[in-house]
């Protein structure tokens, strides 16, 4: 790979460098588990982030729990609530789980939840089938489908919506049919699998120690666009009649501050399934034993599926009973999965770093060079991805492109575009 300086003096060239994006160093992370958290990084910091709910923040007394819902929970009564039978007594049928508990690493916060297998599984066994009526999805949220792929497809996500939607929810306390899920997304407190909040939470100390990481430039972009949709919030009350009739008078942007619908948007990005083969209306799903109950790993094949009124996961690999059973993520790269979940995976095939460059167009050749670039199917501004364990290909397949950018003289410019092959001239 171009020494970074190197890439730097293209500028003064003829092509022109738009952004290098390397990937999130596990090297920052001396541990020898499989995912990593930032972890750590966090505990050198003597000043953790705040301690922000899941959803709604809230103060403690020393002696109660209180939920971000703003309803008190006895400690008797945290520990006796249990979704998976609250999930039982509304339809979900028999399946191979088990909820368990592991501690935080910050003694401050409570132990957060995972699912593992109550019983020896093999592979292609379903460890349980969640049925819609236990599924959140957009569908059911603004009860028309046209109403959701509209809103959808111009100022707001899909995330936006959900959270609004359970933070209204929250209003309710124990009357809201969602409680027992509510509840259990405040005990996650916005954290991910390995009880690490999402760098979007982080404090601008915390943030710092991603300087000269493009990801923190990622985080920052991110949090501008949560504060996006969070002005255009009040679009979804006026155009949702299920939002408007149930809190006529609750509008969004005056019930609920920015801050508290951050911590809610990170929490529903943390647990959101991204099913395949639905309705627009219904792609985005909560699925109360998904994620963060379930981990996310890259080197999984394991994903949650819609089937015939339900929710399914169908494990691939076995697995001993009380193991945590793990999903796939999707082919992100490591800066995806900390941001979005709080994590980076040391065996994560997909990640990769991203090199982005343009030929100038200042450049007195530029109309040559974009036909030469586009007869080797190139673009005039280009995106190269390399990939962990393929960088020697990576690199033979950016240099011809970075030498097209250098070439200054009009006569080994006319031999490069005489040339059959991919490969310019070398300098």
């Amino acid at each position: 790979m171009l020494p970074s300086m190197e890439l730097a003096s293209l500028h003064d060239k003829f092509i022109v460098p738009l952004a290098v994006y390397s990937r999130v160093s596990t090297s920052l992370c001396n541990s020898s588990k499989r995912t990593v958290p930032f972890r750590s990084l966090r505990q050198r910091n003597l000043c953790y982030a705040s301690s922000s709910e899941a959803l709604v923040a809230n103060s403690r007394k020393d002696n109660e729990k209180q939920s971000s819902s703003g309803v008190v929970v006895s400690k008797k009564e945290d520990a006796s609530g249990d979704l998976k039978s609250w999930m039982h007594k509304n339809g979900l049928p028999p399946c191979k789980v088990v909820l368990l508990e592991r501690p935080s690493h910050d003694a401050k916060h409570m132990p957060i939840h995972y699912i593992a297998a109550s019983e020896d599984l093999q592979a292609g066994d379903v460890a349980f089938s969640v049925p819609n009526s236990l599924v959140v999805t957009l569908e059911r949220v603004l009860g028309n489908e046209t109403i959701a792929e509209l809103l959808t497809t111009n100022k707001l996500s899909e995330l936006a919506c959900l959270a609004l939607y359970l933070m209204y929810e929250k209003k309710q306390g124990k009357k809201s049919f969602w409680y027992p899920y509510i509840r259990e997304l405040d005990r996650q407190r916005g954290r991910g699998q390995l009880a690490v909040e999402s760098p979007l939470l982080w404090s601008e100390d915390e943030l710092a120690y991603l300087t000269g990481s493009p990801t923190k430039a990622e985080v920052l972009e991110r949090a501008d666009g949560i504060k996006r949709e969070y002005d255009e919030l009040d679009t979804v009350w006026f155009m949702a009649g299920s939002l408007f009739q149930q809190y006529p008078y609750d509008i969004p942007t005056e019930a609920f501050p920015f801050e508290i619908f951050k911590q809610a948007f990170v929490a529903i990005q943390s647990c959101v399934v991204h099913l395949q083969k639905v309705s627009l209306a219904r792609r985005f799903a909560l699925v109360p034993l998904g994620p963060p109950l379930l981990a996310y790993r890259s080197n999984c094949k394991a994903m949650l599926s819609a089937v015939d009124g339900a929710v399914e996961l169908v494990v691939d690999r076995p697995y001993k009973a009380g193991e945590p059973i793990v999903v796939w993520c999707g082919p992100q790269p490591n800066s995806k999965l900390l941001i979005n979940y709080g994590f980076v995976d040391e065996d994560n095939q997909y990640d990769r770093i991203v090199i982005k460059a343009a030929l100038n167009t200042e450049d007195p050749q530029y109309q040559e060079k974009r036909m030469v670039a586009q007869r080797n199917g190139r673009l005039s501004v280009q995106v190269f991805q390399i990939y962990v364990g393929k960088e020697k290909e990576a690199i033979s397949d950016v240099l011809p492109y970075l030498r097209l950018g250098y070439v200054s003289d009009p006569s080994e410019m006319q031999t490069v575009i005489c040339s059959q092959g991919p490969i310019c001239p070398r300098n």
